[in-house]
């Protein structure tokens, strides 16, 4: 028996400005949509175009305040081609939220709050 990563998810507030965030941030890009037929939910799933991994985004009709991230100690990890760059953008987006520029990784923060690791590839 094998298991392979698949995608991992996390609950978002507002798809849309959530989508677009991911969409300028990261580049990535919708591969597929699900949505619940009594429109109670709609998964929206994100893709980088070069692995299979995905980023799968919950919207819940009913959430009405944002989500309780606890410490906030999980986060997602991405690799960048141009370190420099990445930075500049994430700068303008006023989205960085640390860095640490003796291990060369800073942190993003998306608009409901998860931290995003931007790694040198």
């Amino acid at each position: 028996m094998k298991f392979t990563f698949y995608h991992n998810n996390i609950n978002v507030l507002d798809l849309d400005k959530s989508v677009e965030f991911y969409q300028k941030a990261l580049g990535l890009t919708i591969t597929r949509t699900k949505d619940a037929k009594d429109g109670s939910f709609r998964l929206v799933f994100m893709g980088d175009q070069t692995t299979p991994h995905l980023l799968e985004l919950t919207w819940l009709r009913d959430m009405d305040h944002p989500y309780n991230l606890g410490d906030n100690e999980f986060h997602l990890a991405m690799r960048s081609d141009d370190m420099v760059a990445s930075l500049k953008l994430h700068k303008e987006m006023n989205c960085v939220c640390f860095e640490n520029p003796e291990m060369g990784i800073y942190f993003i923060n998306d608009p409901d709050g998860y931290w995003i690791e931007i790694c040198p590839a």
